[in-house]
């Protein structure tokens, strides 16, 4: 009985120094995401490999804490999460909001997933909260019918352009005066998306709705993020409002860069909208988010009075609820 506790308690601390040294490496090469949209897709699993990190560490404290060097690696692998992380948290704990004073605007964000679960729920959901404006994605196939369970108090809507059939859509009570879809190409690197501009109490403002590609392979997304940069410039940007799945986490490279270029506020802080429920076709049920991937960016003109992640409905992703005054 000794040797085969001798024998599991060996294996379990060289379990813990492959898995510590592992996530370490990914996460110090994920730092070179500064550098390369490659080692940048490394920074969205950031979550993992710092719980890789976590669960090492305990691996190495149920096999008898022998040894310095498995934790001194998870610690290495935990300053570099940190790194990466850190700045997102902090700018969460700071973020302020402002009273409802003035006008305001409501927004749904929601990626319907087009394997979508309960398209009536979902349905249910948004026209409880009543929002001004919803822009969806992936509102096809199974779906589809979210948007015309909407259409009676939400008649306008706004779609991407040809060639290619679109899922991204603007749907608002309050008719456009000004509207287009931004779908141009077929290639990876197609940008989903649409635009809406209406005239409100104290001006005009537009609301941009997009679906952005996977992170990986590097380079469609980045050059999605450029392609969208020029539309928003278009646009006066105080008073311009973006929001989307742009499938890309704050704590990557490519976002931050992203955050400088469109040259607005982004409004969500390390709000964790993936995965919500049964996300695979394995039907593997998630007991909590870990990526924050769907994002509202908002000219100086609105002020944040509420950004909140809504309920888990029959997506795999949760929807985002932000409300934004103009003083």
């Amino acid at each position: 009985m000794r040797a085969l506790f001798k024998f599991l308690s060996g294996l379990a601390r060289a379990a813990a120094l492959l898995i510590t040294a592992g996530c370490a490496l990914l996460l110090l090469l994920a730092q070179g995401g500064r550098f390369s949209d490659r080692l940048d897709v490394l920074t969205h699993f950031t979550p993992w490999l710092l719980a890789g990190s976590v669960l090492g560490l305990a691996l190495w404290v149920f096999a008898g804490r022998h040894g310095r060097l498995t934790p001194a690696i998870a610690v290495v692998g935990g300053l570099s999460a940190l790194v990466l992380m850190g700045p997102e948290l902090l700018a969460a704990a700071g973020h302020e909001k402002a009273p409802a004073a003035g006008p305001t605007l409501k927004i749904v964000q929601f990626n319907l997933w087009g394997r979508n679960r309960d398209p009536d729920a979902t349905a249910r959901w948004i026209l409880e909260e009543d929002p001004d404006v919803i822009v969806l994605q992936e509102g096809f196939a199974k779906s589809g019918g979210v948007a015309r369970a909407l259409s009676v108090r939400y008649p306008h809507r706004t779609t991407c352009a040809e060639p290619r059939a679109c899922s991204t859509m603007i749907l608002s009570k309050r008719a456009p005066i000004a509207e287009s879809g931004l779908q141009a190409g077929v290639s990876d690197a197609n940008l989903s998306g649409a635009w809406a501009t209406f005239q409100g109490s104290r001006g005009a403002y537009t609301v941009v709705g997009a679906h952005y590609t996977w992170p990986f392979p590097a380079g469609p997304q980045q050059q999605q993020t450029l392609r969208l940069s020029r539309v928003l410039d278009r646009f006066p940007k105080e008073s311009l409002v973006v929001v989307g799945d742009f499938n890309s986490t704050p704590w990557s490279f490519s976002l931050r860069r992203q955050d400088r270029l469109f040259g607005l506020e982004r409004r969500t802080r390390a709000l964790f909208t993936w995965p919500a429920g049964r996300f695979s076709s394995l039907k593997i049920a998630a007991p909590f988010p870990v990526l924050a991937i769907d994002q509202v960016y908002a000219g100086s003109a609105w002020k944040t009075v509420e950004v909140r992640r809504g309920p888990a409905l029959g997506s795999d992703h949760y929807p985002v609820v932000v409300e934004l005054a103009r003083p």
